[in-house]
């Protein structure tokens, strides 16, 4: 697999340089496809089409990560390390690639081949293994559309194309090893196979503790994988379960055991009061854009910001705000990019 890079296929330079995304928080991989309409055009003229529509929406440049034709060739969009503007709320976890077919179209065997090539590069880059979503799994949509929807859903098989091994590993632990690659929820937090937050951290540090790490390579992280679920089947084990039991995903009475207590969800802040339509707009400075801004950075929508973000207004908060607005599905005055009462309350719902 080779990915043309911006550079060739004639990308404009960014308007607004994307936010870099460490690979750590990377944990899902969103199939896309173009929309109603099949795709006619070829080559390094789709990058450029794309560009220009994502550039008419106020987005720094291509939203996706990487975008696939049906020749099977991949073209670089934020590429690897940078955060992308393709799905509300997963743009920092998760890598966007769009297949560039639209409406009824068929994906072809070579363009499939290499998207789940850059799956399998996604996963072995980040060293573990990304959850495989459609564009709609994350946002209320039709795309990928039914037919790469069904592809996601089916897996992402690509004929004979055989994937990398799991990147997960046990470190040390036999190939015919069994994960258990399942969640639970025990007091509002999740615990299992890709489960993230600081309690998974904390579950980690508890079992190196106790002398149940030595699955470990690096870490333990914010990031739950086979390495987590074979210490804990470890110490599961030691506590006399066996099977079905001790398959190494928590139960209330292990995760008590091991912390002397069960953590629980935080409550959520409860949303701060909209300050009024005279704190935004040019010329202003206070602290309410300061907290407009640190929260369309956590939603993923940063990418205009170079510095910041601060107390005053900027042109960067007017276009950030914009493109929080049109994925609501506003347009015109709709998405002018200064916030009232209702984008206020969607942004930090």
């Amino acid at each position: 697999m080779q990915i043309i890079p911006r550079s060739q296929w004639g990308a404009t330079p960014w308007n607004g340089t994307p936010n870099t995304v460490p690979l750590g928080r990377r944990t899902e991989f969103f199939v896309h496809y173009d929309g109603g309409d099949p795709v006619t055009r070829t080559g390094y003229a789709i990058m450029r089409a794309i560009e220009a529509g994502h550039l008419a929406q106020g987005w720094a440049g291509v939203g996706y990560n990487f975008v696939v034709d049906q020749a099977g060739t991949a073209y670089e969009g934020r590429g690897w390390n940078l955060q992308g503007a393709h799905c509300p709320d997963h743009n920092t976890t998760g890598i966007g690639v769009q297949i560039a077919i639209g409406g009824d179209q068929e994906p072809s065997a070579a363009a499939l081949a290499t998207c789940r090539a850059l799956y399998e590069e996604a996963c072995s880059r980040t060293g573990r293994t990304l959850a495989k979503r459609g564009h709609k799994d994350g946002f209320a949509t039709l795309c990928p559309g039914s037919k790469l929807y069904a592809w996601v859903q089916a897996g992402m098989p690509a004929g004979d194309y055989e994937p990398a091994p799991d990147p997960g590993g046990w470190n040390g632990g036999g190939a015919d090893e069994n994960f258990e690659r399942y969640q639970v929820v025990i007091n509002g937090l999740s615990y299992g196979y890709g489960a993230q937050g600081d309690h998974v951290t904390q579950v980690g540090q508890a079992l190196v503790n106790k002398g149940f790490g030595k699955h470990y390579s690096s870490g333990p992280g914010p990031v739950w994988t086979d390495a987590d679920t074979a210490n804990y089947a470890d110490y599961q084990k030691s506590l006399g379960f066996t099977g079905n039991a001790a398959d190494g995903v928590p139960g209330e009475s292990s995760l008590k055991e091991l912390l002397g207590t069960l953590p629980g969800r935080v409550s959520p802040k409860p949303t701060p009061p909209f300050p009024g339509r005279d704190k935004f707009g040019p010329g202003k400075n206070n602290g309410s854009i300061t907290l407009l801004g640190q929260q369309l950075v956590r939603k993923g929508y940063g990418g205009f910001y170079t510095s910041g973000p601060g107390p005053q207004w900027s042109e960067a908060d007017r276009k950030n705000v914009a493109a929080f607005q049109r994925a609501q599905g506003w347009t015109g005055s709709g998405a002018d990019g200064l916030p009232g009462p209702e984008t206020w309350t969607r942004l930090f719902s």
